[in-house]
């Protein structure tokens, strides 16, 4: 019997100490930091529904947290993602955003949830009520789609349909500059395709490298990419002919790229840019919108591409632009 007593004291002890441990911890943890809601997204009920039921405990100031989110270490680890996903995309101060970021927004969502990389697996097991269904996804990008609808005058002088050429942009006027400095410049549509895609919205992308960029996609020497590199996505609507082939129609918008670890610190070495419409019109309204509106997504990239959302492609880039040009 004291043979027995003696084997379980260890054990006991073990409970103890560990128990304690737990208690301290508690002291450690301080509850998140309340945020007012300034202003909501404005959507169709279903829509609502989902963004709710998925996103807002972590990109919102409306959290509805189970008690084990609030129990450290976990709430730890909680508050921390949380912290985060406000800063890439708050629900409850949807009003700082201008229309156009608020589409981006929507279209980087749905990217999100078709690639099955939001809501964060970690976080589902815990919370499965917050999977998205097919259901769900065919929903939010029905709504997102809606937000592009443009006028059918504004399509009409925006089409180009004979040309894989942006919108043209006159010697004499002034390129346009995003907020983080990075410029505009029409020489891209000289430079070597490096890889191409289309996306659920009927588009045609075309990703286009400057030549440090190329010579690291031939050399496959973009992990990191060097400093100078610039990658431009040039975004057309599709434009299907009577014939049945498909043309570049409406311009959407040039996003570019450029590699400057020095410049661009805050956001891992990348300066992001999106020039939109005819008149070029650049997205965001301070240095800061692409820390707030893209690295977060390219983030997941960097082991893949190097922070590309296309993969570079390894071949007779010239060949590949004749081709296209001929159709």
């Amino acid at each position: 019997m004291d043979t027995t007593k003696k084997r379980r004291n260890p054990i006991a002890i073990i409970f103890l100490v560990i128990i304690g441990i737990f208690g301290a911890l508690q002291l450690f943890s301080r509850p998140l930091e309340g945020k007012a809601v300034t202003g909501k997204i404005e959507a169709p009920k279903e829509v609502i529904s989902i963004l709710e039921n998925s996103c807002f405990n972590c990109h919102s100031n409306q959290q509805n947290l189970s008690w084990y989110d609030q129990i450290a270490p976990v709430s730890w680890a909680v508050n921390k993602d949380i912290k985060r996903a406000r800063e890439v995309l708050n629900f409850s101060e949807w009003e700082k955003l201008s229309p156009a970021e608020h589409q981006g927004k929507m279209y980087a969502i749905l990217n999100m949830m078709q690639s099955g990389k939001m809501p964060l697996h970690e976080y589902t097991l815990l919370h499965p009520s917050a999977k998205i269904t097919e259901k769900d996804i065919e929903t939010i990008k029905k709504y997102t789609l809606s937000l592009s609808s443009v006028s059918p005058s504004t399509q009409k002088k925006l089409e180009t349909p004979q040309t894989l050429s942006v919108v043209s942009t006159p010697a004499s006027a002034k390129l346009p500059v995003s907020p983080n400095g990075v410029q505009y410049t029409p020489d891209f549509k000289n430079w070597k395709v490096i890889s191409m895609s289309t996306l659920f919205d009927n588009s045609i992308r075309v990703i286009y490298g400057n030549d440090i960029a190329v010579k690291a996609v031939e050399t496959e020497n973009f992990y990191p990419w060097p400093d100078g590199s610039i990658v431009v996505k040039s975004v057309w609507k599709q434009q299907a002919l009577p014939d049945g082939e498909i043309r570049p129609g409406q311009f959407v918008n040039a996003q570019f790229m450029v590699k400057d670890s020095k410049q661009y610190t805050d956001t891992e070495g990348w300066g992001f840019a999106k020039f939109s419409g005819g008149e070029l019109h650049p997205t965001g309204k301070t240095a800061s919108f692409a820390k707030e509106s893209c690295i977060a997504c390219h983030r997941q990239l960097a082991e893949k591409t190097g922070y590309l959302f296309d993969v570079p492609m390894k071949v007779n880039t010239q060949r590949l632009i004749q081709n296209l040009q001929k159709k």
